[in-house]
């Protein structure tokens, strides 16, 4: 079965820094466990990977190998949502990955298990055995 996997900026810098060292990690070790998940990111992870990025070009490349998710009027009406249930808010990007990620009826790859920890199952930490 093809999961529709969102991926945070987390899972995505790890990634890249394997990818540049030459030294698989538990992102590389991730895909190759899980070869038909459907890969996706959101403008969120774009903006947060991009921000660190020392060579923009490079990354941006990398990042459009991925299918795309917006941020539109139904992730907006979820994070709202996300956000009352609650007393303890999450961080607005992390808030907005969860919301993409439960529109899309996914789960969001990464590794910040405190931000995501109320996704239950719909949370993967790739850096978890």
């Amino acid at each position: 079965m093809k999961r529709h996997c969102l991926l945070d900026s987390s899972f995505v810098i790890d990634l890249l820094n394997e990818v540049a060292d030459g030294v698989p990690g538990p992102a590389l070790e991730w895909l190759r466990q899980h070869p038909q998940a459907q890969l996706w990111i959101s403008a969120v992870t774009y903006a947060e990977v991009l921000e660190g990025a020392d060579e923009v070009d490079v990354v941006r490349s990398h990042l459009r190998r991925y299918r795309w998710q917006g941020l539109h009027h139904a992730q907006a009406d979820l994070v709202a949502l996300l956000q009352q249930r609650t007393g303890k808010r999450m961080g607005e990007n992390d808030a907005w990955q969860a919301a993409v990620a439960l529109h899309m009826k996914g789960c969001v790859v990464g590794h910040d298990p405190k931000a995501f920890e109320r996704l239950g199952d719909s949370y993967v930490d790739h850096r978890r055995p």
